[in-house]
């Protein structure tokens, strides 16, 4: 249908361009004759030197006697007929013919040239050759060829389940008989599930090198248009497509954007989201069936989605891709590091042991970042140093040693992420203390980074109360130190994360006994668990009981770490002091530091000065804006 529009869009042109060359065709012997006065002809009449003469309506042409064409406008008035026949020319008549294709062009000509014009604008408006004018309903699926950067699922790696799920679904393509011999049937629909950067869509790239079919890809905010039905005509085209193609596999990345909850208040009442969603259900698993036609969907908003398209028949299995454990961490940073080359002090698994929570993007960026840092100190290789600068760099952003600061605001930095540092240590269901700086980094004067020493895959309550007092430790050092009066406003930061993990605490996990085992989270948000509007309200009273609680908490982390930093305020002045002259100590530099020792007792005084750029190795945060137990704290206002 678009080619045929197409078609007769260059027919329209073709028409334009031959009635512009007959309008101007009558011109065109007149341009191989010499133009000359009318007094001329009549001279030359008379005189003899005109041999023959043809009349043609208002132009006269005529043979010279030097053998050349001319040619001359007759006047009206003009008596050219007896003037020939006195000086004995031969006279010759043509008349003027117009054919009737011509006609018929030049009258249609103007409505010719408005509708060529109007074709081509909305051409342009509709994509131009993306399904040409008025291909408003084509489907925008792409058919994936990778001649070049082919992947394949040896590339992806730290998710083996996963990777066995849809590898059973590429060997259904490759030896069907293998499977149905037994009665077994391809799945008709398979949904990856998972936090983003956990590699969903390579997965789907890797299915479409390792499986020999065509593979088509779509973004599921491709079919939404502002106009209700164009959608469904796109979902509809699209497995006309796949099923010209079967068997082949169609990927729809971020299915979430087109398969929300239905009724759930989503898109201000606009029904295109809705038909395009129930188009969808239909083409999947109707009454026609769609052999051959593999869906694979990702999408990192399962909550949202709607039931009908959960079930079995439309997505016969769900895979889960989570974040990887440390020996999926360790394969993945070996995938990336494939093409750069490592130094000798480069241990993978030490790199990976330290990176709880990191996802597959974490880790590609976290190698991504050591190798540029390496190329722009002019290394060869990329050393653990570059990976250390890496890994602070993530964490806490770039250094910024040009920012001027006051002695009294490095000052009292130093005791504020000392607190911090200290209480971390002295609680025993804290994560281990990674380092403390007061270098300005990102949007902070200074930070204490705290790492688990392994995935955790759950929080306990007593746990969360000892995180809350390592957050509130910060405030508590500047009172302990300065005074109530003197406290600055660099607690804000810590106060929210507090603030949002004793909320957490009361209203979801129920961690109070006061008010209960009840989720009042969605509750509070005024909606359903479902993802629908109209929730039930809480009460002032349940209001009160929550806030009191959220309070208790946060006043009760914000005394144990005032009572710790009070009895250890010898490390603390020491932690603090050291700070001032070290700027950036690691967790065991800091042991040191508390003990009376100097960071490293063997090296000489210039080299302790800068522990901070080769720091040991550790481990780092999954992401950078807020670790959970560091003090981070915003640049004072002007």
């Amino acid at each position: 249908m678009g080619n045929a529009r197409n078609i007769a869009f260059w027919v329209v042109l073709f028409l334009l361009i031959l009635a512009l060359f007959n309008l101007f065709n009558g011109s065109g012997s007149t341009l191989q004759s010499r133009e000359i006065s009318y007094s001329d002809f009549v001279t030359a009449v008379r005189s003899g030197e005109v041999s023959q003469a043809t009349l043609d309506g208002e132009q006269v042409r005529f043979r010279g006697a030097d053998n050349q064409d001319y040619v001359t406008i007759k006047p009206e008035d003009a008596q050219i007929t007896n003037l020939l026949i006195e000086n004995n020319v031969p006279i010759r008549a043509e008349k003027q013919q117009q054919s009737v294709f011509q006609s018929f062009l030049i009258t249609l000509l103007p409505f010719l040239l408005l509708i060529g014009v109007w074709v081509y604008f909305m051409n342009r408006m509709q994509g131009g050759g993306k399904g040409g004018a008025m291909g408003f309903g084509k489907s925008k699926a792409k058919m994936l060829t990778e001649k070049h950067g082919r992947v394949t699922f040896d590339d992806v790696a730290g998710i083996d389940e996963a990777k066995e799920e849809l590898e059973e679904i590429v060997e259904f393509l490759r030896n069907p008989q293998k499977f149905s011999r037994l009665g077994g049937k391809i799945p008709k629909g398979a949904l990856l599930v998972g936090p983003p950067g956990t590699g969903k869509t390579l997965l789907a790239r890797a299915i479409a090198g390792e499986a020999g079919v065509p593979f088509f890809t779509i973004s599921g905010s491709d079919f939404v248009e502002m106009f209700v039905g164009v959608g469904a005509s796109r979902v509809r085209d699209m497995f006309e497509q796949a099923k010209k193609n079967a068997p082949c596999i169609v990927f729809i990345d971020e299915i979430d954007a087109v398969g929300r909850h239905r009724g759930a208040g989503y898109g201000g009442g606009n029904d295109e989201r809705e038909q395009t969603l129930n188009q969808l259900l239909v083409e999947m698993d109707g009454f026609e069936a769609n052999e051959g036609v593999i869906i694979i969907a990702a999408t990192n908003r399962k909550d949202v989605l709607d039931p009908a398209l959960l079930r079995p028949g439309r997505f016969d299995r769900q895979v889960t891709v989570g974040n990887p454990d440390i020996k999926g961490r360790e394969k993945i940073l070996g995938v990336h590091a494939r093409k750069t080359p490592l130094g000798p002090d480069v241990d993978l698994r030490v790199i990976a042991r330290g990176t709880p929570g990191f996802s597959g993007a974490d880790l590609a960026n976290l190698v991504n970042e050591a190798a540029l840092t390496a190329a722009r100190l002019g290394r060869r290789f990329v050393s653990m140093v570059d990976f250390e600068f890496a890994k602070d760099k993530i964490m806490m952003g770039a250094e910024r040693r040009s920012m001027v600061l006051t002695q009294d605001q490095k000052e009292k930095t130093a005791y504020h992420e000392a607190g911090h540092a200290i209480v971390g240590l002295k609680l025993p269901k804290c994560d281990p203390v990674y380092k403390a700086t007061i270098i300005p980094r990102g949007g902070a004067l200074g930070m204490v980074m705290s790492l688990p020493e392994m995935d955790k895959l759950q929080l306990f309550k007593d746990e969360a109360e000892q995180r809350i007092a390592m957050t509130m430790a910060g405030k508590a050092a500047e009172i302990f130190k300065y005074g109530a009066d003197e406290v600055s406003s660099g607690p804000v930061g810590d106060i929210m994360q507090a603030s949002q993990l004793a909320r957490a605490m009361v209203m979801r996990y129920g961690m109070s006994d006061k008010v209960g085992n009840i989720d009042y989270q969605e509750a509070a948000a005024g909606y359903t668990p479902n993802g629908g509007a109209g929730g039930f309200s809480v009460s002032a009273a349940t209001k009160e009981l929550i806030e009191s609680e959220v309070k208790r908490l946060i006043d009760e982390g914000y005394a144990t770490a005032y009572r710790i930093i009070e009895e250890h305020k010898e490390e603390f002045e020491r932690l603090a002091q050291g700070l001032l002259e070290y700027e950036t100590l690691t967790g065991e530099e800091i042991h040191r530091v508390i003990r009376g020792e100097p960071p490293n007792a063997d090296e000489d005084e210039d080299d302790k000065s800068d522990t901070g750029s080769a720091p040991s190795v550790t481990a780092i945060p999954k992401t950078k804006p807020k670790p959970p137990s560091g003090g981070m704290e915003p640049e004072p206002s002007a």
